[in-house]
């Protein structure tokens, strides 16, 4: 898939919560290619290293994309410095994305903290027959709960102290949503630990899953080993790249 490199208009920014920012950025060659699971890897000023920040939603009528992302250093500190009008220097639509089945089968797509913005495109894309488990550590924390009840995606919040929601993770609401549903789907992105407990869920129930993996990147194109991570096809162990060959997988490939 080709992939684009250039400066671009910022012409929305928002803070969702702490220390997490909402940039929607003018790119219509972008917004043209993309697809729902993919990034963008952007450069920060005074950085050699690019930072991959997925996508969130993808808009190609408007000609924009949105990247939703947390402060995590000083590369997305600089980034998150940024304001509407100014030029971000990106890299996109880079990566494989989640498998978009026909949108009248059922999806749940599952996610953890700064792991729910990569799953806001894949539930619009199923709309109504999508259910949305996102989870938070607090209520403070809690971010684009709106966006997919917007989307009509029947939407479950999870907080780790009760705050907002039901109280508890996002693996007691899924298994509790399967004993009497079979989607057709799951798709997840959040803490390896959850993606693992997802990933047996999903096996027990013979349901496809997918997962998206989050690595530290050098070049985002599969040129560099930074990002490499242990999977296994065919029953053979091996390594692939986050970057090109993700950050979504089939999570029987996983070598958790």
């Amino acid at each position: 898939m080709p992939y684009t490199q250039g400066l671009f208009p910022i012409v929305q920014k928002k803070n969702l919560a702490k220390n997490i920012f909402d940039l929607t950025i003018l790119c219509p060659e972008i917004a043209k290619e993309a697809s729902a699971g993919q990034f963008a890897h952007v450069k920060a000023t005074g950085f050699q290293l690019r930072r991959p920040i997925s996508i969130c939603g993808i808009d190609p009528e408007a000609g924009t994309i949105r990247l939703v992302f947390e402060i995590r250093g000083d590369g997305t500190e600089a980034i998150a410095r940024l304001n509407q009008g100014e030029l971000i220097d990106i890299l996109a639509p880079l990566g494989h994305g989640f498998t978009l089945l026909d949108p009248s089968k059922k999806a749940v797509v599952i996610g953890g903290g700064i792991g729910v913005p990569p799953l806001l495109q894949t539930a619009r894309h199923y709309g109504a027959n999508a259910t949305a488990i996102i989870g938070f550590r607090n209520a403070s924390a809690v971010i684009l709960k709106e966006d997919f009840e917007k989307a009509g995606v029947q939407t479950v919040l999870c907080t780790d102290d009760g705050t907002a929601g039901r109280a508890g993770f996002v693996t007691g609401a899924l298994e509790e949503l399967l004993t009497h549903e079979t989607p057709d789907i799951i798709c997840a992105c959040g803490p390896m630990p959850m993606l693992k407990a997802v990933a047996r869920m999903a096996e027990e129930k013979g349901i496809l899953c997918e997962i998206s993996l989050e690595e530290r990147m050098g070049c985002g194109v599969g040129a560099c080993l930074v990002c490499a991570c242990k999977t296994k096809k065919n029953g053979t162990e091996g390594y692939s790249h986050v970057c090109k060959d993700g950050p979504v997988f089939n999570s029987k490939e996983v070598s958790f």
